[in-house]
C-alpha cells in the first residue's frame, strides 16, 4: 500500500506564490516509489476534478493543463519521494482543494489512471 500526503497550501493573494509539496510512502507489490508517475489534480466547489500537472517516475516528461501552463511547475525528488507543485501568478479560479496522486499510469492526465490518493490541501487565492 502506498500512502500519499500533501501540504503546503493556504490563503494567498492573487499574483502570489505557493508551493505544495505531497510525499509518498509505503511499498507496492510490484513497484516501488521511484518508479510511480505522479499527479496534481484540484476540485473547486461545485466542478468536478481537473487535471492539473502530472510528472512521469523518471521525471522526464512533465504534462500541464492549459489553465496552469506557463505558472506552475512540477518537479519530483525521488530521494525524497516527494513532488512539488511550484504555483506562481496565482489567480482567483486556481482556488480548490488540490490532490496528489500517484501511479502506474497509462494515460498520466486522467484521474482514473491513478491508484493512489492523498487528502488534499486547500489552496485559497484571494483577489
Amino acid at each position: 500500500q502506498v500512502q500519499v500526503v500533501e501540504s503546503g497550501g493556504g490563503l494567498v493573494q492573487a499574483g502570489g506564490s505557493l508551493r505544495l509539496s505531497c510525499t509518498a510512502s509505503g511499498r507496492t507489490f510490484r513497484s516501488t516509489l521511484s518508479i510511480l508517475d505522479m499527479g496534481w489534480f484540484r476540485q473547486a466547489p461545485g466542478k468536478e476534478r481537473e487535471f492539473v500537472a502530472a510528472i512521469s517516475w523518471s521525471g522526464g516528461g512533465t504534462y500541464y493543463a492549459n489553465s496552469v501552463k506557463d505558472r506552475f511547475t512540477i518537479s519530483r525528488d525521488n530521494a525524497k519521494n516527494t513532488v512539488y507543485l511550484q504555483m506562481n501568478s496565482l489567480k482567483a479560479e486556481d482556488t480548490a482543494v488540490y490532490y496528489c496522486a500517484a501511479g502506474r499510469t497509462s494515460v498520466i492526465l486522467s484521474a482514473a489512471a491513478y491508484d493512489y490518493w492523498g487528502q488534499g490541501t486547500q489552496v485559497t487565492v484571494s483577489s
